[in-house]
């Protein structure tokens, strides 16, 4: 009645309560005052945009707008944990996904555990922060969506996520390597040339001593630099295109298609973390293409 609440695949809904009192109805059954249950329910049905329909019975719902007021009524009792039993599987897939976005953004401003049951993959990956993969009442294997897609325990979980696609769920992160760095703080063009010969490239990322992103650097500025005597910092280009460590393969490819430099893998910070080169996001494309 307090620590948990609970919503549920068909909405759950008293047909003959409006859209308050079925919202008011956890806190009814706590026996919280009516006056307080109902300030609490019209702000849960506020959060939920469906105060304009309080006094509206179920029936007169669409079935997206019955789940949010499951939804809106579970969180009227402001519970340590959410427990949803598959509560979006009987809405067509556009309503559907409305309401994970709805879910990812109230979790976002609510901060509460959410443990949501679901037969549907996609649907897990793309809401959950960890994921259980259960086979006759036994936990097979507990990870991020990334953990379990890349590294299956067993044969079970290998076969469940073979027709992921996995394009809509590796990151940045997964696919970014050691980036070839100059420090433009403490190099001059001397050593970032010598760098570039060792390492057998062209052009260099440009930061400071906390690793922050600062440019490029190119064989050709760097040339420069050392003919006309200037500092690095004269003549890195600060146009580097960036994403940050969870942006999906997808997106990075529309990002570095026409890019004619990597892509700089960067934190909230600023701080360079990893390069992505077009040969790794096509790679693992095609891994994904393979695999379907």
């Amino acid at each position: 009645r307090e620590k948990i609440n609970m919503v549920f695949q068909n909405f759950g809904l008293f047909p003959h309560k409006t859209i308050l009192e079925n919202t008011e109805y956890g806190l009814e059954v706590r026996g919280v005052a009516k006056e307080k249950r109902r300030q609490l329910a019209e702000a849960a049905l506020d959060s939920a945009n469906l105060l304009a329909f309080k006094d509206q019975y179920p029936n007169q719902l669409s079935g997206g707008m019955q789940q949010r007021v499951g939804l809106a009524r579970a969180l009227a009792n402001d519970p340590d944990i959410l427990l949803m039993d598959e509560a979006f599987s009987a809405l067509d897939p556009l309503i559907r996904r409305d309401m994970q976005d709805e879910l990812l953004n109230l979790q976002e401003e609510k901060q509460r555990t959410i443990i949501f049951i679901t037969h549907d993959l996609n649907e897990a990956l793309r809401i959950g922060d960890r994921i259980a993969i259960m086979n006759d009442g036994q936990i097979l294997q507990i990870g991020t969506g990334e953990e379990i897609l890349t590294n299956p325990l067993n044969d079970f979980i290998k076969e469940f996520v073979e027709d992921v696609d996995r394009s809509k769920v590796l990151t940045a992160q997964n696919i970014m390597t050691a980036p070839f760095t100059t420090n433009i703080e403490n190099d001059g063009p001397n050593v970032a040339l010598s760098r570039m010969r060792v390492e057998e490239v062209s052009m260099l990322l440009a930061v400071d001593k906390r690793r922050q992103l600062k440019g490029s650097l190119t064989a050709e500025a760097a040339l420069k630099a050392r003919k006309e005597k200037l500092p690095l910092t004269e003549v890195i280009d600060k146009n580097v295109k960036t994403v940050s460590p969870d942006t999906l393969i997808t997106d990075i490819f529309d990002l570095i298609y026409d890019s004619p430099t990597p892509l700089a893998v960067v934190n909230e910070n600023g701080r360079l973390l990893g390069v992505i080169v077009k040969g790794r996001v096509l790679e693992a494309l095609a891994v994904n293409s393979s695999e379907a």
